[in-house]
């Protein structure tokens, strides 16, 4: 009987040979080898067992090459570039301007022309007066139109939105005073909050019994001129109310203040927290604390709605103790007190005691911006700040640029060289909290980029300004918005083009679908901004300026991005080729050896099929 290789398949044994022939193996009968360098001939077919298994185990790993892929892929949803690019270039080749509208009134006292030839010329003297005049940095085409209303008429040159309407408001309401005046015109052109371009009113009241002129800004979008008015004098003064109060804020060309480099005091996600403390450097003195609920609340609430299109903003308040300053007094008796100079100011705020930073309410990338009121110690009181030509600051108070402000509260019992009172414990009053608060709102404005008031300011002339009781007129919160619209909108196409560049520079970075969806919403957001700002709409443009780049912030500093260490894909290798490539190697070799040993046995085989179909 053929003996079997394992693996092998048994053939039925050739026919016998031929009478006479004589072999050493029956089971074999291979004919004698004619040379002994020739492979000995196999009588039996090779089995494909062995290639069969080998190919097995080779075809397992090709086919968990896949799902190994599949178990290393990571999840990346491609970012809208081209959206992004063509933000980009829609902000550099054509910056966000604000159209808005200038419609002045010339109220005369005679029974002069008022045909519209009149409106006309004065129009064009005052649209070519800004040609003359620095142009705001954010405002758009200009709109003039000009109201010329005498007892002979009124005319007007066209019309700009403006509800002016004649004979409501007359020279003879001036003696209701500048307040009363100043609603009047407002319930007279009524309001532009809504959709549309923002409409700014200047109107010239000619009087014969006045000396000279006298300004007024109102708290509104308007102002007056008052008294015995030129009317070359009169364009001249609207050109510049127009441009320097109503587009520029009063800031002068060269100042510091908003739109020359200063920062927002509003954080990326568009929150600010207000934190008011109260600081008693010495309780073993005296104590003092307030009512800050009932009263700071009730007089803050207006400036918050009046910033809510900007900021979204909190209110905290505290009352700590054992909290000295860090610089250091002197004494000076001509003065009456104790005297820190302008260049202790950098020391002032003792960082080691002064535990400020307790608020709840900051959260993510909210601003935090801190006013304290200090109560100076009984050996320190009174303490004034002193300016550097000697005098004294009438608000005794300091800002500091994006952290906030400090007041110093003398209290009203205190004296230079006063006694201890050994902790007594005493309550600000409502008025004392009143006037600190009205000082910290000035603070506010200068945070933001505005003067704290416009009392010493004048243009050639007495002029006086409304004060609002929302901290900010709505010349300055158009303002405010225009440029909050601007700043939003450059800094979140600087976070998407960083966020772009980012992704495309790491290929194996994981990009979430919820971050594809917060860029869309960016986008959207800004593109709705830009559309908005073309309106003139500024509060709206604001808005959507601020939800854009609270989401370009949110997308960047997305938690799937930040906590994963992202590698090359010479990393991976590194990491699965020591554990894969032995055991792969060696099972690609076998394959090889098997299908080389297979092939052998195989020519062996047909070599003796050969041999004897010749010998029969």
């Amino acid at each position: 009987m053929a003996e079997e290789i394992a693996g092998d398949e048994a053939l039925p044994p050739p026919p016998p040979p031929a009478a006479g022939e004589a072999s050493s193996n029956p089971s074999t009968a291979a004919p004698a080898s004619t040379s002994s360098s020739k492979p000995p001939l196999r009588t039996t077919k090779p089995g494909v067992k062995r290639l069969v298994l080998t190919a097995s185990v080779l075809l397992s790993f090709l086919l968990g090459l896949p799902f190994l892929l599949k178990s290393t892929e990571i999840h990346r949803l491609p970012l809208p570039s081209d959206a992004i690019t063509a933000l980009a270039h829609r902000l550099h080749s054509n910056p966000p301007s604000f159209p808005c509208g200038l419609h002045a009134v010339f109220l005369r006292s005679g029974s002069g022309p008022s045909d519209a030839s009149v409106a006309t010329r004065l129009e064009q003297a005052i649209s070519a007066q800004f040609q003359l005049l620095p142009a705001a940095s954010t405002a758009g085409n200009v709109s003039v139109s000009v109201t010329v209303e005498s007892a002979g008429g009124c005319s007007s040159s066209s019309s700009i939105g403006s509800r002016w309407e004649c004979g409501v408001v007359t020279a003879a309401d001036l003696v209701l005073g500048d307040e009363v005046f100043d609603e009047l015109l407002h319930s007279a052109l009524g309001s532009d909050d809504g959709d549309g371009s923002r409409v700014y009113t200047v109107v010239v009241v000619e009087t014969d019994d006045a000396e000279g002129m006298k300004l007024v800004v109102g708290k509104h979008r308007h102002a007056w001129l008052v008294g015995k008015v030129d009317e070359a004098k009169a364009v001249s003064v609207i050109g510049k109310v127009f441009v320097k109060y109503f587009m520029n804020g009063g800031i002068e060309e060269g100042e510091a203040g908003i739109g020359k480099g200063e920062f927002m005091p509003v954080g990326s996600d568009g929150n600010v927290v207000l934190s008011f403390s109260l600081l008693n450097a010495d309780p073993s003195d005296w104590v003092y604390d307030w009512e800050f609920e009932k009263v700071g609340e009730r007089m803050l609430n207006p400036v918050i709605e009046a910033l809510r299109p900007i900021a979204e903003i909190n209110i905290e308040s505290q009352v700590l103790y054992h909290t000295p300053k860090s610089s250091y007094s002197h004494s000076d008796d001509k003065l009456g007190g104790n005297v820190l100079s302008m260049g202790d100011i950098p020391f002032f705020v003792n960082s080691n005691e002064w535990h400020l930073d307790t608020s709840i309410s900051a959260t993510g990338r909210s601003k935090v911006l801190q006013f304290v009121v200090y109560v100076p110690s009984a050996k320190e009181c009174p303490l004034y700040l002193q300016l550097p030509d000697g005098g004294l600051s009438k608000t005794n108070a300091f800002i500091s640029p994006m952290w906030g402000g400090v007041l110093i509260w003398n209290p009203p019992d205190c004296s230079l060289g006063s006694e201890k009172t050994h902790g007594t414990r005493k309550k600000m009053s409502s008025q004392e909290l009143m006037e600190t608060l009205e000082i910290f709102i000035g603070q506010l404005r200068q945070l933001f980029g505005l003067k704290p008031s416009y009392l010493s300011q004048d243009m050639d002339m007495p002029t006086k300004f409304v004060v609002s009781e929302k901290g900010f007129t709505e010349c300055e919160l158009d303002l405010l918005y225009r440029h909050h619209a601007c700043s939003n909108l450059l800094s979140c196409l600087t976070t998407l083009e960083s966020l772009s560049s980012l992704v495309h520079s790491l290929p194996r970075m994981i990009v979430m679908d919820e971050i594809g969806r917060q860029v869309e919403l960016s986008l959207e957001a800004a593109n709705l901004a830009q559309r908005n700002a073309t309106l003139g709409i500024s509060d709206s443009s604001a808005v959507s300026a601020t939800r854009a780049r609270a989401l370009a912030e949110d997308a960047f500093f997305h938690p799937s991005i930040m906590s994963i260490s992202y590698a090359s894909i010479e990393h991976y290798f590194a990491i699965y080729m020591p554990f894969f490539a032995p055991v792969s190697l060696h099972v690609l070799l076998a394959a090889i050896k098997e299908l080389k040993r297979y092939k052998a046995e195989r020519a062996k085989y047909s070599a003796f099929l050969a041999s004897w179909v010749t010998s029969t």
